[in-house]
């Protein structure tokens, strides 16, 4: 009888340890992976979490260097719009002014309408006042013509600019040119 009572007891055991065994995968697979996936992600969160955290301190020391660094900017650019870009109200009589003075002073005739068109996006600072002008002259004073509408103390830009043979020995000059004004 003790040899038959030993075999139950380890039968027991091992039923008890293949029990154990099947509760320990089933608590690893369940549970345990789950949290480990968890907290992995969580880390992963963090650290991105840090890095942008990062980034945006050094972003913000730059931009206090470059505030440091630049006293009464904001001061100095309202003083150039003041300057420099004229209002929209006056923004086609002065490129037409502009456009008269600058020509009479290069010694050229403007040929033809100057031909101009507003452009209005309200989504940047300023306004575009395009215009398009055709003037004669010989080639020096044509290059005078552009060399004093580039440096005219208003803001303009000129991003069109051809010659073309004109008449008795002269040049003619096709010019494109945006004059930007405050809404």
């Amino acid at each position: 009888m003790r040899r038959s009572r030993r075999q139950i007891v380890i039968r027991v055991i091992e039923k008890v340890a293949i029990g154990l065994v099947l509760l320990d995968l089933a608590l690893y697979f369940g549970v345990l992976r789950q949290v480990q996936n968890w907290v992995a992600s969580e880390e992963q969160r963090y650290a991105a979490t840090r890095l942008r955290v990062r980034e945006e301190s050094e972003r913000v020391e730059r931009l206090e260097k470059f505030q440091a660094s630049l006293p009464g900017a904001g001061e100095k650019i309202q003083a150039f719009k003041r300057d420099h870009v004229p209002p929209r109200r006056h923004g086609f009589s002065q490129a037409a002014r502009l456009l008269r003075r600058v020509s009479d002073e290069a010694g050229v005739q403007l040929v033809g309408p100057v031909v101009y068109k507003l452009d209005s996006e309200h989504d940047k600072p300023l306004e575009r006042l395009g215009f398009l002008a055709d003037a004669q002259g010989s080639f020096a004073d044509l290059m005078k013509f552009a060399h004093g509408l580039e440096t005219a103390p208003d803001l303009i830009l000129i991003h069109e600019f051809s010659f073309e043979a004109g008449e008795g020995g002269e040049l003619s000059l096709r010019l494109a040119a945006d004059l930007y004004m405050t809404p």
